[in-house]
């Protein structure tokens, strides 16, 4: 399949990295796999961009790195997005958390309002259903930090871009 789109993404700190993957491998542990993609880290993704603008999202991925620094969130709950395949995190909106959006999202897409999240699962309903009681066991809200930028290319997944948050803000 060629790829189709760009993302920008705002990863998780290293803390943060590792208690989202407990989550997920007390999900694995079970017998859930799911099919999100793989090698990625945890993030909350900020904007979507067009191919032919891949220097764009350079460019202003490099900009906000150089403008904001560690974003704060507090992931506080869990949510699913319908119809029912995708089991997330989900931070509390802060200024901060949305002035990045802002800053990144060039592109908005006027039919899906943007709503942060860190993806945990994905599946099948059913499955996702049937995960959510046993990731309930090991969830835990707490405070983490956006302390990078990444730009992918989807799919196949090809990295195009990465910068930690060093600026003022």
């Amino acid at each position: 399949m060629a790829e189709q789109f760009l993302t920008l993404m705002a990863d998780m700190d290293d803390v943060s990295q590792t208690l989202m993957a407990d989550w997920y491998k007390s999900l694995n542990l079970a017998g859930f796999k799911g099919i999100q993609t793989p090698g990625l880290p945890f993030h909350i993704s900020l904007a979507s961009f067009p191919l032919k603008k891949e220097q764009e999202a350079i460019e202003l991925a490099r900009k906000a790195a150089g403008e904001f620094s560690p974003v704060p969130v507090h992931i506080s709950h869990l949510g699913l997005f319908a119809p029912g395949k995708v089991l997330f995190g989900s931070p509390e909106r802060t200024a901060a958390l949305d002035a990045l959006h802002s800053f990144c999202d060039r592109y908005p897409d006027p039919q899906y309002a943007w709503t942060p999240h860190v993806t945990i699962f994905i599946d099948e309903p059913q499955t996702v259903c049937e995960a959510l009681p046993l990731l309930l066991k090991s969830f835990h809200p707490f405070t983490g930090r956006i302390t990078r930028l990444h730009l992918c290319a989807f799919w196949p997944t090809r990295e195009v871009f990465a910068a930690e948050l060093k600026g003022k803000n």
